[in-house]
This record gives structure tokens, sequence and C-alpha cells, in this order.
């Protein structure tokens, strides 16, 4: 197995994983695991935007976080003993969106035994860059 997974769940897994969560609220679904990153769509509706009509900054900032977290304990050593858990994000707004949709991407930047560091780019329908966003994750048990 090449990449910084260590586990690879199906995109279902993922998906029930999340079940009875923020996920299901914000109707975030996962629609890709690659070799390297984590993928998940999320609308762009009454769920998620902010009282002027645009997506919530705080709708990517969970977007953004349940991507690089999920991907951070897909790749600790021992999951019954170890989980990665938020330390700090950072979220740049680029775009504004009203509608539709947005992917968020999550990649590794450092995969480290105690912290781990991950990219988020979060994009809308037409593939633009919306969000930006750095989650720095503490390994912690084991």
């Amino acid at each position: 197995m090449t990449g910084p997974f260590k586990r690879r769940p199906s995109l279902d897994e993922l998906n029930a994983h999340g079940a009875n969560t923020v996920l299901t609220h914000l109707g975030i679904v996962f629609t890709e695991l690659g070799e390297d990153s984590i993928s998940a769509r999320m609308p762009v509706d009454a769920r998620t935007k902010q009282p002027y009509g645009l997506l919530h900054g705080g709708s990517s900032a969970v977007l953004a976080e349940t991507l690089a977290s999920v991907a951070g304990n897909l790749c600790v050593d021992d999951p019954t003993q170890q989980q990665a858990v938020g330390l700090e994000l950072n979220c740049n707004h680029l775009r504004a969106v009203t509608d539709g949709h947005v992917t968020g991407t999550a990649r590794p930047l450092h995969i480290g035994r105690r912290t781990q560091v991950w990219d988020i780019r979060i994009v809308d329908a037409q593939g633009r860059p919306s969000c930006v966003s750095r989650l720095t994750l503490a390994v912690v048990g084991g």
C-alpha cells in the first residue's frame, strides 16, 4: 500500500461513520479516498449559509477539519490506542459561494508520530478556489 494511509475504508464506511454527527446535519459526503488524499462534498444551502446568503466560513472550517481529522486518523499506527485530534485550524476564505456545492480535498504536509499537518483546498462547483486551510493535528494516546 502506498501513501500515508494505514487503513483504507470504503466510502460507504466513511460516510456511515459520520452518521448522526455534524456531517449529517451539514450534508457532508465523502467522495474519494485517493493514494494521498481524501475528498468530500458539501451543499451550499440553508444549512451551510450565513444570514447574508453566502457560504458560512464556519461551514468551510467544519468541512476542512472533518477531512483532515478523518484522514489523520487513517494514518495512526493503532486506532484503538491513538487518536489524531485538532490542535490548530487556519482558514483563508478566497471566494464567496452562494449556491450549488463545494468540494474539499485534504493532503498531508507532515505525518509524524506526535503531530500531523494537513493542507485542505475547498473549491466551488466550477473548480474555483473558495477556501484554503491548514490543520495541525496532535496524535494522542499510545
